[in-house]
């Protein structure tokens, strides 16, 4: 999906200041991202999670430091010179932010219209690839209103997707949805990552997020998921998680080495 080569930075915060509204909202955040990886963001409400994301798209511009993405820093870069980096990341927002008045066609077809004219014909079949990717081609002439929370989000998923994206940036995809649902999505965030070789950044409150996207792989056999290391099995689910306190990275590494940390916050964090 990406011409990346596989130890290519996908995007990377070097050093970064944010101030909104007098406050200080991103503090020093310096991490990376690599192909194929995914960082799932976690932290308490007001600890910077989604401010972080939209910074990454370029819709916030750093006060200091410096952010690149696809190797290429946008932090000077202009509305018109971030368009076409920004054509390839995929953003699955909260709730979900679907067009009530459009169908699931038209949802996920909306960026065709809006960023890249298509055949009529390729259009559809892209559409179409990305709806049985997330198991909702039969959905594909409904409208929002007649689908459940959860098809509701996979349609989201589908929308970021469809544009073939090297980058997919997740804002509390799981937020709101009951347990069985929400681990739907999950498969559906670690089945793109392997398929797919797309990296990823999840921004979620849910601890448990982080644990199956790290403990887990998805299996096309069995199309679901399996445990990453098991019966002598030892998969690279290439996951790391970063904890953010009050705008400030206060962890960036593995989820088991989160659970041997000793700073206090991470503790009470992970109860």
């Amino acid at each position: 999906m990406t011409e990346a080569r596989p130890d290519q930075t996908v995007l990377e915060f070097e050093h970064v200041y944010l101030v909104l509204d007098d406050k200080p909202v991103l503090r020093d955040v310096s991490f990376r991202l690599v192909r194929a990886e995914t960082k799932v963001i976690l932290g308490a409400s007001s600890s910077g999670k989604s401010v972080l994301l939209k910074t990454a798209l370029g819709l916030f511009r750093p006060d200091s430091g410096r952010v690149a993405v696809f190797g290429r820093d946008i932090t000077g870069l202009r509305e018109e010179e971030l368009y076409p980096i920004r054509q390839r990341i995929g953003m699955v927002f909260q709730e979900g932010a679907l067009f009530d008045s459009m169908t699931v066609y038209g949802n996920v077809a909306y960026v065709f219209q809006e960023d890249r004219a298509l055949p009529a014909e390729e259009e559809e079949e892209r559409v179409r690839r990305a709806l049985r990717f997330v198991g909702l081609e039969e959905a594909i002439e409904k409208l929002p209103s007649e689908l459940s929370g959860g098809m509701r989000r996979r349609v989201a998923i589908a929308r970021a997707f469809v544009g073939q994206p090297a980058l997919m940036l997740y804002d509390s995809p799981t937020a709101g949805l009951d347990p069985l649902t929400a681990q739907s999505i999950i498969t559906l965030i670690v089945k793109l990552g392997d398929l797919e070789d797309v990296s990823g950044l999840v921004v979620t409150h849910r601890l448990q997020d982080a644990g199956v996207i790290a403990d887990y792989f998805y299996d096309p056999e069995s199309e679901g998921l399996l445990p990453a290391h098991s019966n002598g099995r030892d998969y690279d689910t290439k996951t790391s998680v970063l904890v953010l306190r009050e705008g400030q990275v206060v962890f960036d590494g593995a989820r088991d080495e989160m659970f041997r940390a000793r700073d206090a916050y991470i503790r009470r964090f992970i109860g």
